[in-house]
């Protein structure tokens, strides 16, 4: 497309946008920012549950996804892509600062366990949740928070993560085996996760 025919970058896919970028445009990454922001931010911000905090979060993936996209093979979604940077600037700025476990979870209050009796046992559910969360691995609370709260496929998850999808499908049944299991109520598995496989 020659420069006298150029869309405007708001009709463009992200990946012309990335492309774009790359190539020098000086107005492409900030369309990227502008369409994904808001969801990154409530990743970042179901990761480490603190405002400022996930504001820095945000601020350090986006910088990253800025200075790196070069490194995008197109292998997966771009929105993908920017999960995965945004999850491991969150991380970053948690070990960092040495955060207590449980905020590195990401906020689960809203996981749907069965077993629920009345409002009462629902809210008692929503807050032993949080403590529950702080005795499982950080793998599977991820995995967790991706899947479940963020509506991620397993293959997004995993691509996300950086691990094979039965490894995504194994973090999500052992996690809610756990919290189950600590909780006191069954843990429904993600859906084709009954049989564990991969890592945990």
């Amino acid at each position: 497309m020659s420069p006298g025919d150029a869309a405007p970058v708001a009709d463009l896919s992200d990946r012309e946008l990335l492309a774009l970028h790359v190539d020098g445009d000086d107005h492409a990454f900030a369309e990227l920012f502008r369409r994904h922001k808001d969801r990154m931010w409530a990743v970042a911000l179901r990761t480490v549950r603190e405002p400022e905090l996930a504001a820095d979060c945000v601020q350090d993936g986006f910088i990253a996804a800025f200075r790196r996209a070069e490194s995008f093979r197109g292998e997966a979604a771009v929105t993908t892509w920017l999960h995965r940077i945004v999850v491991n600037a969150c991380l970053d700025r948690l070990r960092r600062e040495q955060r207590v476990s449980v905020r590195r979870a990401g906020d689960l209050g809203e996981l749907d366990l069965p077993d629920r009796h009345d409002r009462h046992a629902s809210v008692e559910a929503r807050v032993d949740v949080h403590a529950a969360l702080a005795q499982i691995p950080e793998g599977q609370r991820l995995a967790l928070v991706l899947v479940d709260m963020h509506g991620l496929s397993v293959a997004e998850a995993a691509q996300v993560l950086g691990v094979a999808e039965g490894t995504v499908k194994s973090r999500c049944f052992r996690g809610r085996e756990a919290l189950g299991a600590i909780l006191g109520v069954g843990a429904r598995p993600v859906p084709g996760s009954t049989e564990p496989q991969g890592a945990p």
